[in-house]
Order: C-alpha cells, then sequence, then structure tokens
C-alpha cells in the first residue's frame, strides 16, 4: 500500500549509488509506495571498482565529497544504496542524516532467528555486511551465526544486463540453503533474485525496506 502523497515541501532525498542499474528500480519503489518523494540520483560506478581493489576506507574521501554535493544540492536525507561502502557512507558527517540501504534488511534478518545466510556476489560486499548484521544483532541483544557464500558467475551476468539471470543464478544459491532462518541478499542488485526463489526460508532484499526507512527519515527531518 502506497503512503499519502508527500507534500512538495519534503524531499528531496538523495541516493548514492555504484550502478546506474539503480536508479529505475528505487524509481519504481517511489512510484508504488511513496508518491511526491522527490528523488535525486547520485552514480559514481569508480566507487565500487575501486573499493573492491583496495577496500571500502579507500573511497572514503570521494564518499564525502558525494555527499556533500549532495547536501549543498538540497538533500536532507542521503541513503546509500552500495552494501560494499554503506559503512563509509554511514559514519559520514555530512551535516544531514546519512543512511545505508541494508540496515533494516539486517535487522529484519537478525529479528527472523540466529541462523542468517548472506549470499553476495562481489567478494568486497561480504565483510562489510556479515559486520552490519553483527552490529544489528548487538543492538537487539540477539544471538547470531552468520555463514556466507560468494555466488559464483551471477556479477558477470550482472554487468552483461542480464538482471534476470543473476537473479536466477542467485536464486539457485538461495534454494540450496538449509538450515537458516533468513537468507541475505547483500547487494540491491541480487534482488530479482526474490522473483524466483522457491526455498521457505525468508530470503531478503534492502533496496523497499531501505527506501521507506530513508522516507521516515526525511518526514522526521521536516517535522523536526
Amino acid at each position: 500500500m502506497a503512503d499519502a502523497p508527500l507534500p512538495p515541501l519534503y524531499g528531496p532525498l538523495a541516493l548514492l549509488h555504484t550502478s546506474p542499474t539503480h536508479v529505475p528500480v528505487f524509481d519504481a519503489l517511489r512510484d508504488e509506495a511513496h508518491p511526491g518523494l522527490e528523488l535525486r540520483h547520485l552514480v559514481d560506478e569508480e566507487l565500487l571498482a575501486r573499493a573492491r581493489r583496495e577496500g571500502p576506507e579507500a573511497v572514503a574521501d570521494d564518499v564525502g565529497a558525494l555527499l556533500d554535493r549532495a547536501v549543498a544540492g538540497g538533500a536532507g536525507v542521503v541513503l546509500c544504496t552500495c552494501s560494499t561502502i554503506g559503512a563509509v557512507a554511514e559514519r559520514t558527517d555530512a551535516g544531514v542524516p546519512v543512511l545505508r540501504v541494508d540496515r533494516p534488511m539486517a535487522a529484519a534478518a537478525v529479528a527472523a532467528g540466529p541462523r542468517v545466510v548472506v549470499l553476495a556476489t562481489v567478494a568486497s560486499t561480504l565483510e562489510p555486511t556479515v559486520a552490519l548484521v553483527e552490529d544489528e544483532a548487538r543492538r537487539v541483544g540477539r544471538p547470531v551465526d552468520i555463514r556466507t557464500e560468494l555466488v559464483d558467475g551471477a556479477w558477470a551476468l550482472f554487468e552483461a544486463g542480464d538482471t534476470d539471470g543473476c537473479g536466477r543464478v542467485v536464486a539457485d544459491a538461495a534454494d540450496a540453503v538449509t538450515d537458516a532462518d533468513a537468507i541475505v541478499l547483500a547487494q540491491a542488485s541480487m534482488t530479482a533474485a526474490q522473483r524466483f526463489t522457491t526455498t521457505s526460508v525468508p530470503v531478503l532484499s534492502s533496496p523497499r525496506p531501505g527506501l521507506a526507512a530513508a522516507v521516515d527519515a526525511v518526514r522526521a527531518v521536516h517535522s523536526a
């Protein structure tokens, strides 16, 4: 169900992406659930490429510069949609709330039970996602046992523009998981897998709950 339309004073919400393919995904979610919200997309593919080569800390200054650009453009809240650099973005002092898209997903995984499986298509995402799930478990005082799996071949399909092909490969990996309370799709680019999975284990992705949390933050900023 869509929220009541947001009046013009709300927004804009800036989104920091490392792939242009995320722009229509979040625009569609906005149109479906958050009408009236103005989104401003900042895309820098090189951030992820460098973070994969050198580690997320290597792009901290560039992330900070992009966040400053978003704020200078009028954004009252920024949502980082890249899990690899999410922690770097979240702790940057930009003068406005900076959220990472995968935190609500991590909270949902912890709430589902202690056995969490994290699937990723790029290795650089595994460590930040595990750390995030552990952080959410500490925050609520719940135990968590995390297993990880890198899904071979899926990222190449995504880079080639075959989002559904990537989703099917990830879905196969999810369907092979046993003894889990939740399966976390570590990257927003993996969301298509939810359409193809047959497992009874909850398969969680980040774009929808992440955008909803950002909208709540936008409302909070404007009601303060």
